[in-house]
């Protein structure tokens, strides 16, 4: 008998020590994760019949503000700008949790910081709660958009010297105002309509698509030669139509069919494929690797906002039997993936002396009698470049912009630096994109565009046609000049 009671205890003992484990496991461990979860409504629940603060630009505009109703919830979250900071703001939805700001800075918009509350507020019915002030403006979010028009793809801009994001645009874009109505039917049929959108309006391309990023890498090419392979930087390769590739039958041509060779400046300055495909196979996978990994490739770059992709670039050992793999990554396509943040944050490292910041869209909380409680802090994410090495690739940038394939990215009167990029993707498309940053010297503002899936493969679907005069209009606002 005395047996079979200890077994009892024991197993009495082992259940107890795993429901102990369980709860401390869900109360403690994974707490944080579960409560900000997208679909716990239990958290939506709690706040939404509570006051909840204002997020606004920089610059004034209301981005997300709650209004008294007449109904059970008492209060409807409203987004006076519809599409324009959707991406940025995301939703506040009974149905579907949150997104964007609202989920990243919920407990601060709720007022459920310790920086909000006050030991009086327990004495009273006051709610206390916090406004979120992005670093984004109204006016610049504005060109982007109205620069990018009704192509598909999207603009980034940010300060390359604390990583505050400026502008963030992704098109298309869709109206967060029907996902928080209180009418659960009304807010499923319009979920359901925006997920079934073959233009998926709800994907923020800016920071959670990667594509093909074409002539753009060169610039991280480039900065692997004058970090690591110096010498190489210094070797004038031989004028080319097309190079004949190692391990295949196959030849990698130039755009156009052109002949192009030189040394590290002038194949930047004219995008040569032939030079920087031959460039990659000279340096080995170990150094382009290594240079992609500096500048952020395979790491989830720290913004503030939920579930950024993460640009990729090939491990070493892929290349080892695929040295044309090697040659075509050089000049970003085959394998190799970037966001538009990634390359923003490309340009922004070499501009800023080749440290790349922690980008940011949250510039400061406020009290609710508009005092500020904290302010971002300016952060290291990565440092990818010496010093002298990033002025190196800078001057070769500006050239590329003075006499080179981004002509149309000149700001008049402002030196620009810039690298212009066409990736062939499926058929007979191809995607647009530049990168760029001015002033060259001291920068203020870094921008990367893509142009998505632009038909052909000739001289009017290019970067520096295509992309360069977005990227134009947007440095010209950021910068304030006429």
């Amino acid at each position: 008998m005395d047996r079979q009671i200890r077994k009892v205890v024991i197993v009495l003992m082992v259940m107890f020590f795993i429901l102990f484990a369980k709860l401390n496991d869900l109360q403690v461990v994974r707490a944080d994760k579960l409560a900000t979860a997208p679909g716990n409504t239990r958290a939506i629940t709690r706040d939404f019949n509570r006051e909840r603060g204002v997020i606004q630009t920089a610059d004034g505009a209301i981005v997300a503000q709650s209004l008294p109703v007449d109904d059970e919830f008492e209060r409807l979250r409203t987004y006076p700008e519809g599409a324009l900071f959707a991406h940025i703001s995301g939703y506040f939805s009974f149905t579907y949790g949150t997104e964007g700001v609202e989920r990243t800075y919920n407990k601060d918009l709720a007022g459920r910081t310790a920086a909000l509350s006050k030991p009086t507020d327990i004495l009273s019915d006051r709610t206390r709660t916090g406004t979120v002030v992005l670093t984004l403006t109204k006016s610049l979010q504005q060109v982007a958009k109205d620069a990018l028009g009704n192509r598909t793809g999207a603009v980034v801009a940010l300060n390359p010297t604390d990583g505050a994001v400026l502008a963030m645009w992704s098109n298309p874009s869709f109206d967060p105002n029907p996902l928080a109505v209180h009418d659960q039917k009304a807010v499923q049929s319009s979920y359901t309509s925006l997920t079934a959108d073959a233009g998926k309006p709800m994907l923020p391309r800016a920071f959670r698509r990667s594509y093909a990023p074409g002539s753009t890498f060169k610039v991280v090419t480039a900065a692997a030669a004058l970090e690591r392979r110096p010498e190489l930087a210094m070797k004038a390769y031989p004028s080319l139509r097309q190079l004949d590739l190692p391990q295949t039958t196959t030849d990698l041509p130039n755009f156009g069919g052109s002949s192009c060779g030189g040394t590290l400046p002038d194949l930047l300055r004219v995008s040569c494929n032939t030079g920087f495909a031959q460039l990659g196979l000279d340096m080995g996978a170990e150094s382009l690797a290594g240079e992609a990994d500096d500048f952020g490739f395979n790491q989830k770059p720290p913004l503030d906002l939920p579930a950024t992709a993460t640009s990729t670039f090939p491990g070493v050992d892929t290349f080892r039997q695929d040295q044309p793999a090697l040659a075509k990554s050089a000049i970003g396509q085959q394998d190799v993936a970037a966001t538009p943040l990634q390359m923003a944050l490309v340009a922004a490292g070499v501009g800023n002396g080749g440290v790349i910041m922690k980008p940011h869209v949250m510039a400061e909380v406020r009290d609710s009698e508009g005092g500020v409680v904290r302010t971002y802090q300016p952060e290291q994410w990565l440092k990818a470049m010496e010093p002298q090495n990033a002025a190196a690739l800078r001057d070769m940038m500006i050239t590329v912009v003075n006499n080179g394939t981004a002509s149309r990215a000149a700001v008049p009167g402002v030196q620009v630096a810039a690298k212009t990029g066409t990736a062939q993707t499926v058929g007979d498309n191809s995607h647009a994109w530049l990168l760029a940053f001015a002033p060259a010297v001291q920068p203020t503002v870094a921008v990367a565009v893509i142009v998505e899936s632009q038909p052909g493969l000739g001289d009017t679907v290019t970067g520096g046609r295509i992309a360069a005069p977005i990227a134009q209009a947007v440095l010209k606002a950021a910068l304030g000049t006429p």
